[in-house]
């Protein structure tokens, strides 16, 4: 045994149940966190318990102290978030941020060298604890990350990391950091300063053990930013940044990243820096927009966990149909590690649907060894052998039933017994699919969005007769490669595309009227939405709009939008042709900037409470199972406004009956299309 291997020498203080405390022959105290739950989260529990530790190692100090975590690829991934709904005011916030600043105050102030091994995910207050100490080490994992992602919360970090984090890389690449909130590689944390190296393996320990006899060192960060973070120039850099955040985030929908650039501007260099912060943090906690963001990643947690009840792994998939869908599912599947065989008709649309993947996999990933990987993973089968043996089969084809059918028809006879099928239709009903087959109960819909990459959910359809373990394990697999689960009703439309329905028709009435489309757009962004519903037909495609439109129409009380029909014949199809409403060039729309861009309150109204209106009758018709679930495949299907909290959390919030007097009025003056669905006294009930 060496002399860097823990002993039992040095025992936990009494009472401590997440942590272990251990020394080494050289006295070098090894401080490894284990808690409870499958990932680390610094729970109320753990700090009060490493505040006690810290108490005994000031009394008995050893020759240093090296902490990390027991648990395989994660070290903490943040504060214990569930936590947060348990707080009761301004100022019982502020004072339990203020008491986890001091317990790290005193981390970094013991008398001997610290050394933090970040052995995977590191996230929030789990880096803000590494930052408190001297020497911050990382493994060489593809799982690790790291980084300060409060501001997703709607808040910034509150454990001293908006002044450690500037203090030690600078104020430009702490607030890149902090204001965006995603995470960086230990390559880019190394290059930025966040962490002083990375280890291969158990070499690790020995790699510990040689920091924490270097001399404890001083952060200084870059020369520019300390220029930067002088009285005289802090001014005009918090402008820059406040302008830079505006242009993704007002202040009324998202504060957190304006609160946070005022804190480093009034706060830096000052005495009560940190009182400052827990005071800020405090007060963004009760902010409406903090609750709905800590909301939808309760709702995030929740759709996990609707995937966890099949624990089987999958291996293989068989993609049938080439084509943009069938393409970038391939791709995706490629990347997450699965076997892909990818079918399509002819050679020609093959390859190009393999040259179309190929693209997608060094978009997505950064290293020539892991494209390389990924790409080998990905091969042509136009005899489609490869769903003899696969454990999942997507149908990707183009929408009409009859192809559909004539497909599954020979696929269930190529199947193993026990393999997915699967289709990936976004519209048509799934029992109409399912009837040609000797098994209809067999048949789950796997329908992503486009772009496959970019989009979370993944609507997972049934039926009545659909087998419970096929849907669970439709679930599981979806989990599997890294997307969002939502089990939906096998209704006209299924969830996403139902809600998106009249919110879309609205827009094109609102075109209609002489409204430009950059007009409707801005209504639908000022409200909060990621993208306008024309910049987001245009994106879909107006044809496979039309398609959807004419299954949809009799289910949303709506007949096909006007002018639609007329565009695709036209063959102005939206960005895969070039034309739509806008003008496409490189994968972005041509917006006049010169064209008025300004529209009546009454037009917002309109689009938002076609939305609203529909999701609560998605709710009366239980095409998800509850409320919650509505919310949720709107937020991750279309990315409703993420700080409203979902369509139905926004109608509460508003008023549920001021809403309803809305649609009656708007009902009265434009007819039919806005009568408030049965589903709001439903709502009301929930």
């Amino acid at each position: 045994m060496s002399d860097s291997t823990p002993q039992e020498n040095r025992e936990s203080p009494q009472q401590i149940q997440n942590w272990t405390l251990e020394a080494d022959k050289q006295d070098i105290a090894w401080l490894g966190l284990r808690t409870g739950s499958s990932t680390n989260v610094l729970s109320r529990q753990v700090l009060l318990e490493l505040s006690t530790i810290v108490d005994a190692l000031v009394a008995a100090p050893p020759s240093g102290l090296i902490i990390f975590s027991h648990k395989d690829g994660n070290f903490i991934a943040g504060a214990d978030v569930h936590e947060f709904p348990q707080l009761r005011s301004t100022e019982s916030a502020y004072e339990q941020v203020r008491a986890g600043q001091q317990i790290f105050d005193r981390l970094e102030a013991l008398p001997f060298t610290t050394v933090v091994m970040l052995n995977g995910i590191t996230l929030g207050g789990g880096l803000e604890l590494a930052l408190a100490c001297d020497w911050r080490l990382s493994l060489a994992s593809e799982r690790a990350t790291i980084g300060l992602p409060e501001i997703q919360l709607g808040l910034h970090p509150g454990l001293g990391g908006t002044l450690r984090c500037p203090r030690l890389i600078g104020v430009r690449s702490a607030m890149q950091l902090m204001l965006t909130g995603k995470p960086v590689t230990p390559a880019v944390a190394l290059k930025m300063g966040l962490i002083d190296n990375i280890c291969e393996g158990e070499s690790w320990r020995a790699a510990a053990v040689e920091f924490v006899r270097r001399p404890r060192p001083a952060p200084v960060a870059p020369m520019a930013d300390r220029l930067l973070s002088l009285g005289l120039l802090r001014p005009f850099l918090a402008r820059i940044l406040r302008r830079q955040v505006a242009a993704k985030a007002p202040r009324q929908n998202y504060p957190a990243p304006y609160a946070l650039i005022e804190l480093w501007q009034r706060g830096w260099g000052r005495s009560n820096a940190l009182e400052m912060e827990a005071r800020s943090f405090a007060q963004l906690v009760f902010s409406q927009t903090s609750k709905n963001l800590v909301r939808v990643f309760f709702l995030q947690d929740r759709l996990k966990d609707l995937a966890k009840v099949v624990t089987a792994k999958f291996n293989h998939v068989h993609v049938i149909g080439a084509g943009t869908m069938g393409a970038d599912i391939a791709a995706w599947c490629a990347i997450r590690g699965l076997t892909v065989t990818l079918e399509d008709r002819d050679n020609t649309f093959v390859a190009a649907g393999l040259e179309r993947a190929a693209a997608s996999i060094r978009k997505k990933l950064k290293t020539d060894s892991l494209v390389a990987d990924a790409t080998a993973r990905l091969v042509a089968d136009q005899t489609g052998e490869g769903a003899r043996v696969a454990d999942v089969i997507i149908e990707a084809i183009f929408e009409n039933l009859e192809a559909k059918q004539k497909l599954f028809l020979q696929v269930e006879q190529r199947a193993r017994p026990d393999a997915i099928l699967a289709t990936n239709t976004s519209s048509i009903p799934l029992k109409e699919i399912a009837s040609c087959l000797a098994s209809p109960p067999r048949l789950v819909g796997l329908h992503f969005f486009n772009p496959v990459a970019l989009m979370p959910l993944v609507e997972v359809v049934h039926t009545p007769t659909t087998l419970h373990g096929v849907v669970d394990s439709g679930a599981a697999f979806v989990r599997q490669i890294g997307k969002l689960a939502l089990p939906c009703r096998g209704l006209p439309g299924f969830l996403v595309n139902r809600i998106l329905a009249p919110y879309m028709d609205e827009a094109f009435r609102l075109l209609q009227e002489g409204l430009t489309p950059e007009a409707i757009d801005k209504a639908a962004t000022d409200f909060g939405m990621p993208v306008g519903p024309l910049e987001l037909a245009d994106s879909v495609g107006l044809d496979i709009l039309l398609h959807v439109a004419g299954i949809v129409g009799e289910t949303i009380r709506r007949g096909l939008p006007p002018g639609l029909k007329e565009l695709v014949n036209e063959g102005r199809l939206g960005r895969k042709s070039g034309r739509g409403f806008y003008r496409w060039e490189n994968g972005k729309p041509i917006k006049n900037q010169d064209k008025n861009a300004t529209y009546p309150p009454e037009a917002q109204r309109r689009l938002v409470l076609s939305l609203v209106n529909e999701a609560v009758a998605c709710l009366q018709d239980r095409v998800v199972a509850d409320a919650d679930l509505v919310d949720a495949g709107t937020i991750f299907g279309t990315g409703f406004a993420p700080f409203r909290g979902g369509p139905l959390q926004y109608a509460r919030q508003t008023g549920l009956s001021s809403l309803r007097q809305e649609l009656e009025q708007l009902q009265r003056q434009f007819g039919e299309r806005f009568a408030p669905s049965a589903g709001w006294d439903l709502l009301a009930e929930s």
